[in-house]
């Protein structure tokens, strides 16, 4: 896709949105179950369910995928898009990326071993890696714009509000 299709193809809504503000508020959601045994949850996803359940630092036997690492990955996806959405926008052509999310976290504060330790995935670091001819100036509005326009990444700098009701 090239500048001209992608700002084509954003007009209509752009424009729908500045005449009607509250069309722009797009829900969006994630379902899952406690279909399968053990201290999991399943969620499905775009590609499929996917059975989240302890990492091994937890106490878990590593078959399930971490929700930590899902977080990293959902983090990395729409930080991925975003920039190849921005770099399209603005001209910059990228060749390819070598896209990666690295943090940590603690077990300790996770387990309730020690309340002084946190509790969330700490230090995230996207490292978007770009083969582009752009200039350094360039890859400096690359980086500020995806970050400022990625959704995940606006969505970690406010916790989530936690409800658990009956069914």
């Amino acid at each position: 896709m090239d500048a001209a299709t992608l700002r084509a193809a954003q007009a209509p809504v752009k424009e729908k949105y500045k005449a009607d503000p509250g069309s722009a508020r797009t829900p969006t959601a994630a379902r899952g179950d406690y279909r399968d045994l053990g201290v999991t949850a399943t969620v499905d996803g775009f590609a499929g369910p996917v059975r989240a359940g302890l990492h091994p630092a937890a106490g878990g036997d590593g078959q399930d995928a971490c929700s930590a690492d899902l977080l990293l990955e959902a983090l990395l996806a729409c930080a991925g898009v975003t920039l190849r959405a921005v770099a399209t926008a603005i001209g910059v052509e990228i060749r390819s990326a070598a896209l990666a999310a690295d943090g940590w976290w603690d077990a300790r504060g996770t387990l309730g071993v020690d309340r002084s330790a946190p509790i969330g995935v700490q230090d995230i670091v996207v490292t978007l890696a770009v083969d582009t001819d752009a200039d350094d100036a360039a890859l400096e509005r690359l980086a500020r714009a995806t970050e400022r326009y990625c959704v995940v990444g606006q969505t970690l700098a406010s916790p989530p509000e936690m409800r658990v009701v009956r069914a």
